[in-house]
């Protein structure tokens, strides 16, 4: 019998992938019995466990500073010499061409890293997609990171610090920014604490099952964009918007809500038991992925919306409705913006319009 996963299953037999109502029962099963069997679980134990199995040294810290302000400046260097100019040359419209860099910036970045993660699955020898169990595999505290892996943690987990910033203070705020500040700090936290505790077998599936449709959000709002330029209208980026709304709608469900659950909770929150039956923060971890399964619902249910608007005829072209849904109200800011700055070059300044614009401003 294997003492990895304390059956008759040998490490070399892949285990077949379950299903929503495996997964369902087996978690409902195994969680509250770890629960149950945790009676010295509290602030003392999670200490020491802490200080027994976090390994993350200075320098590490360091480079996550370090490459977190770089992809800063990186962002700023292609914004100011290459999105920027190239938006002015194809004559985009003024609110297209504000948010036609963030878009150009993230393209570029997911798409380097999620071939990265790619390559790492499935050109190397590391099992993990096919065989998500195997991540617990012989599993020990402070065990050492491949250096592949390794350098995807400080990619992905920098950019991540890079983008709690540049949510707030560089990106065209939306309707849903909060959420998006809160997924950023959760997946920070994923990425710190997993490779800390050494789980970063784990957390290089996650990255992978979630940067693909990030690639395609990109490409589809590019072509959103460039469709309408230089007061002309562009079939080809039109067909290219619908192809990336169509690709992106099916690989959110089919990548976060369908292989994220069987494949990375099914791991987490079954399978780690199996393997390693006292591994560390269980719930903790557990927590954020499930808190991270949430967030994909809930972002679903926009692409939900979107089809639905499309099928009865209420919406003609493809649109981001994190974006366009607020526009309106955008609108009415610039304008009441415009009328304040006229009103100051004149000296007369009125201040119901003054309330009225910080008022528009603030919402």
């Amino acid at each position: 019998m294997d003492s990895h996963t304390g059956d008759d299953m040998s490490v070399g037999e892949v285990e077949p992938m379950p299903g929503y109502a495996d997964l369902i029962t087996r978690a409902s099963t195994v969680m509250p019995s770890a629960l149950r069997g945790c009676s010295t679980c509290g602030l003392e134990l999670s200490k020491s466990t802490l200080l027994d199995n976090a390994y993350i040294t200075w320098t590490e810290i360091g480079l996550f500073f370090i490459c977190a302000v770089m992809w800063t400046q990186i962002r700023r260097g292609l914004t100011e010499c290459l999105f920027q100019p190239f938006a002015q040359w194809c004559s985009l419209q003024p609110k297209d061409s504000a948010k036609m860099p963030e878009s150009s910036w993230k393209l570029v970045f997911y798409t380097m890293s999620w071939s990265y993660s790619t390559y790492l699955l499935f050109f190397t020898n590391y099992t993990f997609f096919h065989d998500p169990p195997s991540v617990f595999y012989e599993w020990k505290r402070g065990m050492t990171v491949p250096t592949d892996i390794a350098i995807a943690y400080l990619i992905q987990g920098s950019f991540y610090g890079h983008s709690i910033y540049a949510t707030v203070y560089m990106d065209a705020w939306r309707k849903d920014s909060t959420v998006m500040v809160v997924h950023h700090v959760i997946t920070l936290a994923l990425i710190t604490f997993s490779y800390a505790f050494r789980f970063h077998n784990i957390g290089l599936l996650v990255l992978f099952l979630h940067d693909i449709n990030d690639i395609q959000l990109e490409f589809t709002k590019l072509n959103v964009y460039f469709k309408t330029r230089g007061g002309g209208y562009y079939l080809i980026n039109d067909i290219l918007s619908n192809m990336g709304s169509v690709s992106f709608s099916i690989t959110w469900f089919w990548f976060r809500l369908y292989w994220f659950p069987l494949k990375v909770l099914y791991a987490t929150c079954v399978s780690s038991l199996q393997s390693v039956p006292n591994i560390p923060f269980y719930f903790f971890f557990n927590s954020l992925l499930l808190t991270l399964l949430c967030m994909n619902i809930y972002w679903f249910l926009y692409i939900v919306a979107f089809v639905a608007k499309v099928l009865t005829g209420q919406m003609k072209d493809v649109k981001d409705l994190r974006e366009y849904e607020g526009e309106e109200g955008a609108q009415r800011a610039a304008t009441l913006l415009k009328a304040q700055q006229q009103s100051k070059d004149a000296g007369h300044l009125n201040n119901s319009a003054e309330t009225q614009l910080n008022n528009s401003t603030e919402g």
